[in-house]
């Protein structure tokens, strides 16, 4: 006999355990909380621009072809922003308790496609070292790349910004909230759903019928499902005729 699924089916499967997909749905809940709250470190954002302009010219004002130049350079100048020489000086000047490679974890230098503006991205548990971060990456590049690259075409277009309103940029409660629901609702679906198709006792005459395809002739009442009032009603009579049947016999 072929097992066909219906949606209907599957319905009937997720109401009859919804309690199960509540439970599992609160707890994974509950758990994204209690992380998102106590677990995870608060980090702050903030952002210097650099920008990477032609170099200056008497006998021209622009140079089509000098910008271009400098765009493509902009690649290497973002290998060279977080490169040794340029973050050692960056934990000296700042006097951090921290590594290369662990600063370099906390700084993200981007461009815009056919830009010359270099962003300078730094998170840091204070909102205040994010800031000294990142306008000191700037500062020691624009100071060490002449020495570097034997140019003089970068200025700080933008220095970061301490805000009194500086709100934390990770981690993200309400969406890590809205994940646990989801995952917590698939993980309990799942469960619900192979708890149904892997119990296959048969609990109602529905179940026969759909089943095993065959009709239901009668039911057989449980003893238990017998209201007591009946019981009790039943009672009083059987004591009274043992009692006239005595009093005939003597």
């Amino acid at each position: 006999m072929e097992e066909t699924i219906n949606l209907k089916e599957l319905f009937q499967a997720l109401k009859k355990r919804l309690w199960i997909i509540v439970l599992i749905t609160t707890v994974a809940a509950t758990i994204s909380s209690v992380i998102s709250f106590f677990v995870l470190t608060p980090m702050y954002q903030s952002q210097a621009q650099i920008l990477v302009n032609q170099a200056k010219s008497d006998q021209q004002l622009y140079n089509s072809g000098e910008v271009q130049t400098n765009i493509q350079l902009i690649n290497t100048y973002n290998v060279i922003i977080t490169s040794p020489t340029i973050l050692n000086q960056v934990i000296n000047d700042l006097n951090l308790n921290m590594t290369v490679d662990e600063l370099t974890e906390q700084i993200e230098v981007t461009s815009a496609k056919d830009s010359q503006v270099v962003e300078v991205t730094v998170q840091n548990e204070s909102p205040r070292m994010a800031v000294e971060i990142a306008n000191t990456t700037a500062k020691v590049f624009k100071n060490q790349i002449s020495e570097i690259m034997n140019i003089d075409n970068v200025n700080i277009l933008s220095p970061a910004v301490m805000k009194e309103d500086m709100s934390p940029v990770s981690p993200r409660i309400k969406l890590n909230i809205a994940v646990g629901i989801a995952i917590g609702l698939i993980i309990s679906s799942i469960i619900a759903i192979v708890l149904h198709y892997l119990d296959n006792t048969l609990k109602t005459e529905q179940d026969i019928e759909q089943i095993l395809e065959l009709p239901v002739i009668g039911v057989i009442t449980n003893i238990k499902d017998v209201p007591k009032a009946t019981v009790r009603q039943t009672e009083p009579i059987g004591r009274a005729q043992r009692t006239r049947g005595e009093t005939f016999g003597s």
